[in-house]
């Protein structure tokens, strides 16, 4: 996948939305309710590019401050979704040791990896920080992961939603109407190509986990040295 085509047609398409009021509202962020977990595979940004990200949240935020802004505890990047949240899922359900092993079994190899972070991409339901991987080695570990768990006959639902091939961070999600669509949108498009940073992925993270992967429901189950 050419990764700068992609999140090209992925901002175009979704700011058109944005623009025609039909993006979409997340009415589940702030409902007591929600009871969707999961487990993941994720990486963070370091604290360069998390600072840098929170410098643009913050012009955000005095124009629509109503808006969902992750925190930097919350920032990440999905490697890859084990058990996509739903409904009910609890970590009794599983052995946490058996994902653990399988993990380790698809890292082994493989070594430290660099992600940059530039420019913006969007979905009609959210706002993205684009990605960008110097080598092979991400999709390396997701192709190994896919392998690895399609014969483990562990619960999974990897590419069940869709297979995963980009390296974004999202950092803000809609949960109400723009109040200030225009100027909001004039900070995205002059964000377009803006340098956040490279980060050195050496610690990956299983974690179990809710939706936005808030910090007061994230456990940590293992971390992993590459």
């Amino acid at each position: 996948m050419n990764l700068q085509e992609h999140y090209h047609k992925l901002y175009q398409d979704s700011i058109r939305c944005i623009q025609a009021d039909a993006y979409q509202i997340d009415e589940l962020i702030d409902a007591t309710s929600d009871n969707r977990f999961g487990i993941t595979l994720l990486l963070r940004p370091d604290d360069v590019v998390k600072e840098e990200i929170q410098k643009l949240l913050s012009k955000l935020k005095l124009i629509e401050p109503n808006q969902y802004f992750y925190r930097d505890s919350d920032l990440h990047v999905t490697v890859m979704s084990i058990i996509s949240c739903y409904n009910g899922f609890d970590l009794g359900q599983i052995r946490v040791e058996d994902y653990v092993k399988t993990v380790r079994k698809s890292i082994h190899g493989l070594g430290p990896f660099e992600v940059e972070f530039k420019g913006l991409t969007a979905s009609p339901s959210c706002l993205m920080v684009q990605g960008f991987l110097a080598d092979n080695t991400l999709s390396q570990l997701r192709d190994n992961l896919r392998s690895n768990f399609r014969d483990s006959g562990l619960e999974q639902s990897i590419d069940k939603r869709y297979s995963i091939q980009t390296a974004h961070s999202t950092v803000v999600r809609f949960k109400e109407k723009l109040r200030n669509k225009d100027e909001f949108l004039r900070v995205v498009e002059n964000h377009r190509d803006h340098s956040f940073g490279t980060s050195i992925v050496n610690t990956i993270e299983l974690v179990y986990n809710d939706w936005y992967q808030r910090k007061e429901y994230v456990k940590t189950l293992c971390k992993f040295e590459l």
